[in-house]
């Protein structure tokens, strides 16, 4: 079971995972969820990227909210059994960056 994060612990979170990335491609927080939308070259790139994410999603027994349309992923991340964000949605957050590069 994991822990609900507070708001400094989102914070601090929410900036590394932002590290490096350009403002118009980092993680916002909207209504208690952790968000970004991916865009890939094509649908079978972000259905590849899609694919390979949720293989991580079932090991960390955590699965995202997502949309998919043609070559934009839009994810939107929460810890449901917390009420809120919590080191989950980060890891898998971390997940997703990696494999996106």
């Amino acid at each position: 079971m994991v822990d609900k994060y507070s708001t400094e612990q989102i914070n601090d979170a929410l900036v590394k995972i932002n590290e490096g990335l350009e403002e118009q491609n980092q993680w916002q927080l909207s209504e208690g969820k952790l968000l970004k939308t991916f865009k890939f070259k094509s649908f079978i790139r972000a259905f590849g990227w899609m694919s390979q994410i949720a293989i991580w999603a079932e090991k960390l027994n955590h699965h995202p909210e997502w949309f998919n349309v043609y070559n934009k992923v839009e994810v939107q991340l929460t810890t449901h059994d917390v009420g809120g964000l919590s080191e989950l949605d980060f890891k898998l957050a971390e997940k997703m960056e990696l494999l996106f590069k």
